[in-house]
């Protein structure tokens, strides 16, 4: 049976970190606080053998059998392929009475725990090997000097089989204790956090890997029915294709001469603007103009409920389902509680890789800020995300609800330098309504109309006005009449 270069793991995404797998005939330890996946991982990378008609032997010296096998039912595994090695304590060793020897019963327990590790071994003569976990052996060598020596003699003893060796140690020992790091080929640890609300975060990173380029960094997981799924950090200069720099026109004469003609491919636009400005509306102009022009497109929703939107879609005529039913748009509702940054970008990559979406969505980046740990790590995600997305030819476009109606008002972070073109929103009053305008303040990619112009919502879409040249401090929504009469919209009367 020819074998693999390496041993591969068999959960999605860990593969392409460690860069296929464990390299054969070492040993490497997987480590992490009990619930963050060690024994699913293991299962997978035993499992994963299994299919290719690899011998895999199970030592467990914390669980029982039982409980491995009602952990792989959970996730829909039979783990008849793979022998397990189920080390308990012998009777002898219980007894009271066998206790109160000359000899310490750690020494007796220590030596009587390797000789059955070996004795199952040589009965099996496995090809990879799980050994779970480490802190039970650590606890019976009692001291770090004895724990290095079991472990050398153990990882000597695999090494002459040629097995890969998978090591669990779930922390719960001395937290100093770096010993299996230095003895180990290399080194994988899990990690649980708590945020205040919604669901737990889990991630990975390999911390060594002798003679081996890896993906470093934190790399978000989940554990789900099936196994665990690792979504590897996203490097963006790994992904560059070429592409025709095309400019992409709208629908609305007056919104491509504010743009300069269009939107570029391969750009990212901002929106800004408070609630209610029409930030999400404006997002499907470029929608629909993507879509008749023969493109696929693709939207992420993290603020609003997917009914609303396509009822207020409706009222601008623009039908979401029939688009969405056509196979030519991707719309996803996005719970900012439950969604890890790094799945987002990897929904985000099958969109665009996948489903060949040219468009995407991403609505709104106070929804995105949510799922993040802080504001310095949405701005490094956004960056390689936006890199990554016009690397790959995808126009972009984004939104971003500023605090506040009218006046001064601030962003919950500043994204704006990200962006090659920025979209400002503004309500401001004259005649004693309410009104809405719109302009371009910044465009990297060519010259855009520096003006100000007026726009309102109606049931045939967006309508735009004529530059307010005799406005000043529409900005700060509360203008002064500097020239002659100007020309506002007025409501339709439907």
């Amino acid at each position: 049976m020819e074998r693999d270069e390496k041993a591969n793991f068999g959960v999605v995404g860990l593969d392409e970190i460690t860069a296929g797998g464990l390299a054969r005939g070492r040993l490497f330890l997987l480590e992490g606080s009990p619930g963050t996946g060690k024994t699913t991982i293991a299962t997978q990378f035993l499992l994963s053998g299994a299919e290719k008609g690899e011998r895999s032997l199970y030592i467990t010296l914390s669980e029982t059998e039982d409980e491995l096998r009602a952990g792989a039912a959970s996730h829909g595994w039979s783990l008849d392929p793979i022998s397990i090695f189920e080390l308990v304590p012998p009777e002898s060793l219980l007894d009271e009475e066998q206790q109160q020897s000359l000899l310490y019963s750690a020494d007796l327990e220590l030596g009587e725990t390797t000789k059955r590790i070996f004795e199952s071994f040589e009965a099996v003569k496995p090809e990879r090997v799980v050994l779970d976990s480490l802190s039970e052996i650590r606890l019976l060598a009692q001291s770090s000097l004895r724990y290095r020596r079991q472990i050398l003699a153990l990882k000597h003893y695999f090494a002459r089989s040629g097995a890969t060796v998978l090591m669990l140690d779930d922390l719960s020992s001395e937290a100093n204790d770096r010993t299996m790091h230095s003895v180990a080929h290399g080194v994988m640890r899990l990690e649980e956090l708590s945020p205040e609300y919604g669901s737990e975060r889990r991630r990975m990173r390999v911390i060594k890997y002798r003679g081996q380029r890896y993906r470093g960094g934190y790399h978000d997981l989940v554990i789900d029915t099936g196994g665990v799924r690792v979504f590897p950090r996203l490097i963006s200069s790994e992904h560059r294709i070429a592409f025709d720099r095309e400019v992409l026109k709208t629908e609305s004469a007056e919104l491509n001469a504010l743009l300069g003609g269009g939107v570029e491919r391969g750009s990212s636009v901002l929106i800004l603007g408070p609630a209610g400005t029409g930030k999400s509306l404006f997002t499907l102009n470029f929608i629909v103009g993507a879509i008749s022009r023969g493109e696929r497109a693709a939207m992420f929703v993290f603020d609003e409920e997917l009914g609303l939107l396509f009822e207020r879609a409706k009222g601008l005529g623009i039908d979401l389902q029939a688009l969405v039913d056509s196979k030519n748009l991707v719309i996803e509702q996005v719970d900012a509680a439950e969604l890890t940054p790094g799945e987002l970008s990897q929904r985000v990559r099958h969109c665009v890789e996948e489903y060949e979406a040219r468009t995407v969505v991403i609505d709104s980046l106070n929804g995105y800020q949510a799922a993040m740990p802080g504001e310095q790590a949405l701005i490094l995600h956004m960056h390689e995300l936006l890199q990554y997305l016009n690397r790959r030819g995808a126009s972009t476009f984004l939104t971003v609800a500023q605090h506040g109606l009218v006046g001064d008002m601030k962003a919950p972070v500043d994204v704006t330098y990200l962006a090659d073109t920025v979209i400002l929103l503004r309500y401001f009053e004259a005649r004693g309504r309410v009104r809405r305008a719109i302009s371009v303040i910044k465009k990297r990619t060519s010259a855009h109309e520096d003006t100000i112009r007026e726009y309102r919502i109606g049931s045939t879409g967006i309508a735009f006005g004529e530059p307010l040249t005799a406005f000043q401090g529409v900005l700060r929504g509360v203008p002064e009449l500097i020239g002659d009469e100007p020309q506002l919209l007025e409501a339709k009367r439907e």
